[in-house]
């Protein structure tokens, strides 16, 4: 196990390619975490603004809260192929930043909503573009890095977001506390506000420095040999073909060769349903909890402050298990056992805590329960870089496909799902949310395993069809090597 370990962190590289590694970890994750982040902040400040006075001020009403989570989803789901797509064609470093212009934009129009209905319209227009984020950052991080290095980028990357979330509620609650009713505006205004000039330096950022991909760089801060380095340490596949124009790529014989492929069906389903396992944390549920507690009453602070705790374990745990599925040599789906353990276990803690909703007790299980489900966020990560592993040596185009096909389908699910099963009005108990829960989780735990058996079935025939191609060049050299030797 030492050994290992020390293999694990002794990495070897070639002459100039650890230099190389570190500039591109710079350039690279700087601009994709800190966009993720200010991304995350964006989305995940709308219920912090929801228990901060939002819903007295403009008068919501039932599950108005999770019919703008609906609309912005709409806009999320359509954004996502065209985005990777585009990302194929246009160059990384105008695309992004173009993007988060856009959606920090339309993140400060929110502060000036006189309606809910006025938010659902803007939160639509704001999913289509913060599309470009998640899925296309996971594409990127695929062209550039190597298997071997691809989990703690990715683990990075997502943690990123989920700071997003953590650090949001007390950004909140600072804000409430400092500007709430300054220049006549709420608290809750003046988040909208700031997190979307935070975009702007962000997005600077990245149309001046961003690298683009290995075969379409024109980075000032790599030589000619780093740009020629980055080409070969990945598979030619993992870039754009720079000839071939886009008409020429969408071709219905690329729409077979995606809607045919286990590739797509396998991990666009794996994602459907793990991110239904998110929905614990990705509805706010524990801060509706509080929000409707049956006897405790919490400040404006609390409900702000106390959820923080969900992402902050997610935090921890998408580091542990990225860092842990590289060193493991790539076993990604180790973290679809967790995750599905633990939605069984979070949903019964909170089914039981249920039986006496008046007694401190319960109030600790579901705290607790909470909490502990933030650790399913692990899955985000791991997931796409197990995606993008299997998929190395496949087509740049298919690869950015299935990558946005996997959240596509997930967030087209998670629209209709996050109504039925985790309203607002449902709350502070969720029991329907509960129950879909434990039997997704059940699902998870056999899809993983027939996607592992897909996997290593894939992996043989790579390999066999490797051997079977170099055999005729070995005899080829064999016997030219026979007929010198007679010449001679």
């Amino acid at each position: 196990m030492t050994s290992r370990i020390k293999e694990y962190f002794a990495t070897s590289y070639r002459p100039g390619e650890r230099k190389l590694v570190q500039k591109i970890d710079f350039f690279i994750l700087t601009f994709c975490c800190v966009s993720y982040f200010v991304n995350y902040l964006d989305r995940s400040n709308l219920t912090n603004a929801y228990v901060s006075g939002m819903k007295e001020d403009l008068g919501f009403r039932g599950n108005q809260l999770n019919q703008i989570n609906t609309c912005f989803t709409v806009g999320y789901v359509i954004g996502q192929v065209p985005s990777n797509i585009a990302l194929h064609h246009i160059k990384p470093r105008y695309y992004f930043p173009a993007m988060m212009i856009l959606w920090g934009g339309l993140t400060m129009v929110t502060a000036s909503a006189q309606h809910p209905r006025s938010i659902m319209a803007i939160r639509f227009f704001q999913g289509i573009c913060e599309a470009s984020t998640f899925v296309g950052t996971h594409y990127i991080l695929g062209a550039w890095y190597t298997e071997k290095e691809l989990g703690k980028r990715s683990g990075l990357f997502t943690s990123s977001g989920l700071a997003g979330t953590l650090i949001g509620g007390f950004i909140q609650s600072g804000i409430y506390k400092s500007m709430n009713g300054r220049h006549g505006l709420a608290g809750w205004r003046w988040l909208f506000i700031i997190d979307g000039l935070l975009t702007i330096p962000v997005a600077l950022y990245g149309f001046f420095l961003f690298p683009d991909t290995p075969h379409t760089t024109t980075a000032f801060y790599l030589s000619a040999e780093e740009r020629q380095l980055a080409k070969d340490r990945v598979p030619i596949t993992a870039g754009p073909n720079e000839n071939v124009t886009l008409k020429q790529q969408l071709t219905k014989s690329l729409l077979v060769k995606v809607l045919t492929s286990w590739y797509w069906w396998g991990f666009v389903v794996l994602w459907i349903i793990a991110g239904e396992l998110e929905s614990f944390s990705t509805n706010g549920l524990l801060a509706l909890y509080m929000k409707s507690h049956p006897t405790d009453k919490y400040s404006v602070v609390q409900l702000n402050n106390y959820p923080s705790g969900v992402p902050a374990v997610g935090i921890m745990s998408t580091l542990f298990w990225a860092t842990l599925t590289d060193f493991l040599g790539g076993k990604r789906y180790l973290v679809g056992y967790w995750i599905g353990i633990t939605g069984i276990a979070t949903s019964i803690m909170i089914l039981v805590a249920a039986k006496n909703p008046t007694s401190a007790m319960s109030t600790r299980v579901v705290f607790a329960g909470y909490y502990w489900a933030g650790s399913v966020y692990a899955c985000q990560a791991t997931f796409f870089a197990w995606c993008n592993d299997v998929m190395r040596y496949e087509d740049a185009l298919f690869r950015g496909i299935v990558l946005a096909g996997m959240n596509l389908g997930s967030n087209a699910v998670n629209a209709w799902w996050s109504i039925i099963f985790y309203g607002a009005t449902y709350a502070p108990w969720f029991t329907r949310g509960m129950w879909a829960m434990i039997a997704v989780s059940i699902v998870l735990l056999f899809w993983c395993t027939a996607l592992v058996w897909f996997t290593v079935r894939a992996e043989k025939r790579r390999d066999a069809l490797t051997t079977s191609d170099s055999v005729p060049a070995q005899d080829e050299a064999s016997q030219t090597t026979e007929i010198n030797e007679k010449s001679g």
